[in-house]
């Protein structure tokens, strides 16, 4: 399986990358310093303590190798070299919902990086997949789970 490219801004590689520095100058002492201490409690065959340790290092070694798996695959969208004439990764974007007559505004983001009460939508979204491409004023007619959704695009930036 090929490794997907994972679009960020550089605050979302900053972020990814600290949460990984702390899980390693942290987190992962934390975990020896956990195991170690149920070690010392005695018969390793019964200790459930020592069991809890030895799983939750284990998560945590996984978390980090996923992390390190994101940001080698990562690329990092040089924000001045996008198109501010249509809707595309980075794009904000005020939207008037036709449905309820009320406005919305997004930032259209990779997949790591979304947040919907930040107002970050992720790329892979339906919503976001339909307004990619198209520029003021243009309607876009999207299908959601709950139906269709009509909105027209008041206005992009970045």
């Amino acid at each position: 399986m090929a490794n997907e490219i994972i679009y960020l801004t550089a605050e979302g590689y900053r972020k990814l990358k600290e949460e990984l520095d702390h899980m390693r100058a942290v987190e992962r002492p934390a975990a020896a310093a956990a195991i170690a201490e149920a070690r010392d409690k005695g018969d390793l065959s019964e200790n459930a303590e020592y069991d809890a340790a030895r799983e939750a290092q284990g998560l945590l070694e996984m978390r980090i190798a996923k992390l390190e798996e994101t940001l080698t695959n990562s690329r990092v969208i040089d924000e001045t070299k996008i198109d501010r004439s249509k809707v595309q990764i980075l794009s904000k974007v005020t939207l008037l919902n036709k449905n309820n007559n009320k406005q919305v505004t997004y930032t259209i983001v990779a997949e790591h990086e979304a947040n919907l009460r930040e107002g970050k939508l992720a790329i892979g979204t339906p919503i976001a997949k339909a307004l990619l491409g198209h520029k003021k004023g243009e309607e876009v007619e999207v299908t959601v789970p709950a139906g269709v959704l009509h909105f027209e695009i008041l206005d992009i930036s970045i």
